[in-house]
């Protein structure tokens, strides 16, 4: 029996040995697992705030985007609705000539009546055509000078009108819209 102590005193030492290691492990696999589970929530997190920035840098660039899309879509529409303007205005700009050789062809004296109606028929025409499309003429006698309209060739000097007036119109002016398609040709008073 005393040999079976001792070798029992030897066989219980690796057996403790054992479960003392067993116990060292399951101890150290906790504490390994609690830092896992402590770092996962930082790591998450971490990656949770870069996805967030990375979401907020495309949002950005989308929004960007959008707002460059709108200013190219009314840039686009503006610069239509100007080109049909500008059209418009060179073609009246064409017709002007046409319109200057009337109103001289009714300035002249005609014995011939018909001549004379058939030429203010063609006028009446013309002039009716031009309001349509939107055309003002404008530079009357005793109106007031605007540089912007008026393109002034002479000066005079005359006491019964008053500065700055329109003391006689050379050529009517012609605008469309705001456009002003031909600057009145004037002299201007005082």
């Amino acid at each position: 029996m005393a040999k079976e102590k001792k070798q029992n005193p030897q066989a219980e030492a690796p057996e403790e040995q054992t479960v003392q290691a067993q116990e060292d492990a399951a101890q150290a696999a906790e504490a390994s697992q609690e830092a896992q589970a402590s770092q996962e929530p930082a790591a998450a997190s971490g990656q949770v705030e870069q996805l967030q920035a990375e979401l907020a840098a495309e949002k950005d660039k989308y929004l960007r985007l959008l707002a460059e899309y709108d200013n190219f879509r009314k840039r686009s529409q503006k610069e239509k609705d100007n080109l049909y303007t500008d059209i418009r205005a060179e073609i009246v700009g064409k017709f002007l000539p046409v319109y200057d050789n009337l109103e001289r062809a009714l300035n002249q004296p005609t014995a011939d009546e018909a001549y004379k109606k058939g030429v203010e028929m063609t006028m009446g025409g013309l002039i009716e055509v031009m309001e349509k499309l939107g055309v003002v003429s404008f530079g009357d006698v005793g109106d007031a000078f605007d540089p912007n309209m008026h393109n002034a060739v002479m000066h005079c000097e005359d006491e019964s009108l008053g500065e700055n007036v329109l003391a006689e119109v050379f050529q009517k002016g012609f605008r469309l819209g705001d456009k002003v398609v031909r600057f009145a040709m004037v002299r201007v008073a005082n």
